[in-house]
């Protein structure tokens, strides 16, 4: 833990190392600058977690439902053993408890990827409305280039927390450079009004 630690803070030195004198060139030539937060966005803006909320709603209800459709094919399993293996009606029993089980299985499957994919275009719609308003308000406020960061504080009780926080590509930024609020508010606008990117 220490040596991946140790490693990354001499990466994250030699990087800012190599950038300093673009950076300031930049700055000399009247480039301007901003930085957002997306990860924060995704975790803390409300029409973002109301998406998630529904399609993990969805999840729990299928559950429920999955539990009915286990006990039902179980069922049909203890009534194949009332029957002689030799007969009729275990041999039909046999193929109605086989199909019910391959049945559930597709079913499983299916919904698993119905909600993967749900998720997915959650994440997906939603970060084309962030990008889309961070360029409407780099436009706005002739900003050149916007960096993503990480605001998250490190925890050393968190290995995980420690080496995300050693590894962020931004160490110092002024905090008015900050375009975090600004873009949850046009999030914010977009999805009360049900908007949707409008990207070329």
């Amino acid at each position: 833990m220490r040596t991946i630690v140790l490693s990354a803070i001499a990466m994250a030195m030699t990087t800012v190392s190599v950038l300093a004198p673009a950076s300031v060139s930049a700055q000399d030539s009247g480039h301007r600058i901003a930085v957002v937060d997306v990860a924060y966005i995704f975790k803390e803006n409300e029409g973002i977690k109301k998406q998630v909320k529904a399609v993990e709603d969805n999840l729990k209800a299928f559950d429920a439902e999955l539990t009915a459709k286990r006990e039902e094919l179980k069922a049909a399993a203890e009534k194949l053993k009332t029957f002689n293996p030799s007969s009729a009606e275990y041999t039909a029993q046999e193929e109605r408890v086989a199909a019910m089980e391959s049945k559930l299985r597709l079913d499983m499957a299916r919904k698993r990827k119905e909600l993967a994919d749900r998720e997915a275009k959650i994440y997906y719609d939603n970060y084309q409305l962030i990008a889309d308003g961070v360029q409407q308000i780099a436009v706005y406020h002739k900003i050149n280039l916007v960096l993503r960061y990480n605001s998250e504080n490190m925890d050393l009780e968190r290995g995980e927390s420690v080496i995300r926080g050693v590894m962020r590509n931004i160490v110092y930024h002024d905090d008015k450079l900050d375009m975090t609020g600004a873009v949850m508010q046009f999030l914010d606008k977009k999805l009360m009004a049900g908007g949707a990117p409008n990207r070329q």
